[in-house]
């Protein structure tokens, strides 16, 4: 009965001390666009894009091969931390520069920048897509009368508020 009535008193103790403290703290609640990618997907932080690449792939199509005009057809892979090729929702924003050349800045005067290509939506993300190459394709208009070096720019705007670019030199013959 002592037996009981002692391991009676120190639990009642323990829940006495476990529930009385200080206030608790205060939650913080903050807007996705603003909140890092590391405590948003916790452990998967490592495979969110980490590096946004245009692939060889890509070339100016104009001529008889361009049915409604010169276009760009760029594609983008997004690479995550271990350098492996994902899919991700954000916006892509090109531009297109004359090439300077025998400059340490390869990138001349900007000659087009084309409206922002937003994909945080599930149906726009799938449309631009292709999983056989795990890159997103996107066919860019270009009016340019003559044949030269370009400088195509790609910047991939994150939902986590990074911000990831590369750029490719292009031929334009016409």
């Amino acid at each position: 009965m002592r037996v009981v009535l002692a391991i009676s008193g120190v639990l009642c103790w323990v829940l006495i001390l476990s529930q009385s403290g200080c206030e608790q703290a205060a939650a913080v609640v903050e807007s996705p666009a603003k909140v890092d990618a590391g405590p948003v997907f916790g452990v998967y932080a490592d495979y969110v894009p980490a590096k946004a690449r245009i692939t060889p792939l890509s070339e100016v199509i104009s001529g008889p091969d361009a049915r409604n005009g010169s276009k760009i057809v760029v594609y983008v892979n997004l690479l995550d931390s271990f350098g492996s090729q994902v899919k991700s929702p954000g916006i892509f924003r090109f531009e297109l520069y004359e090439y300077a050349q025998r400059s340490a800045e390869p990138k001349g005067r900007r000659l087009v920048i084309w409206p922002d290509i937003d994909l945080t939506g599930a149906a726009d993300n799938n449309r631009y897509w292709h999983d056989f190459l795990r890159a997103y394709q996107f066919n860019l208009p270009l009016e340019l009368q003559s044949d030269q070096s370009l400088v195509l720019q790609v910047t991939f705007l994150s939902v986590s508020g990074k911000r990831l670019s590369d750029e490719l030199i292009l031929k334009h013959t016409k």
